[in-house]
């Protein structure tokens, strides 16, 4: 299993959520349907990579780089 941190991704990747690192954020991600399991695909980064917006279960989220390091991802297609 090649695991990564979503920050990592580029545009255009797709991922399977693994784990977090940051518990206060857990909540936060869960409540807007980012949990274990459940494909992300990279829509769009920052010309600096900071913010990042993501689409995961029919939601358009936006991620600052520091929540998007401490979420760990299995890449599924590049």
């Amino acid at each position: 299993m090649d695991l990564k941190r979503l920050s990592e991704l580029v545009p255009g990747q797709c991922a399977i959520v693994h784990s977090f690192e940051n518990d206060d954020l857990l909540l936060k991600l869960m409540e807007m349907g980012c949990v274990p399991g459940e494909e992300i695909l990279v829509e769009m980064k920052a010309p600096l990579g900071d913010p990042m917006s993501i689409k995961v279960a029919d939601y358009q989220l936006s991620l600052r780089i520091e929540e998007a390091e401490s979420i760990w991802v299995e890449i599924i297609k590049n």
